[in-house]
C-alpha cells in the first residue's frame, strides 16, 4: 500500500521545491517527460511511491507528470529529499548537464 505523507510535510516540502527549486522541477519535468518543450513545471503533490508535476508545455498545454522514486517506495520525511536529489542527479545525467554539488 502506498504510504501518505502528512499534510504538514507535503505542503513543507512543496513549497520548498516550488518555491526555491523552480529551475530543478523544470529540469525533472524534461528529463523524465513526454519530449515536449517545458515552459514551466511545479511539483503539485508525492507519497511513499513517487513525485508529480503539472508541467506546461511551450504550446500552452498542461500535462501531469509522475515520476517513481529511484531508490522504490518511502515512508519517511527524510528518504523524500533523498528521493528528489536523485531524481535531479538522474535528470542532470539525461539531459548532459553537471549536477550542483548538493
Amino acid at each position: 500500500m502506498t504510504y501518505v505523507f502528512d499534510p504538514e510535510i507535503q505542503r513543507a516540502v512543496l513549497g520548498h521545491m516550488n518555491d526555491d527549486h523552480r529551475d530543478d522541477n523544470v529540469l525533472i519535468a524534461r528529463a523524465f517527460g513526454d519530449g515536449a518543450p517545458v515552459a514551466s513545471a511545479r511539483m503539485t503533490g508525492f507519497d511513499g511511491d513517487g513525485g508529480d508535476w503539472a508541467v506546461a508545455h511551450e504550446g500552452g498545454a498542461t500535462v501531469e507528470l509522475r515520476v517513481p522514486w529511484p531508490g522504490g517506495s518511502i515512508a519517511e520525511r527524510r528518504e523524500v529529499r533523498r528521493e528528489i536529489v536523485a531524481l535531479y542527479d538522474e535528470a542532470c545525467r539525461r539531459l548532459g548537464i553537471e549536477p550542483r554539488p548538493h
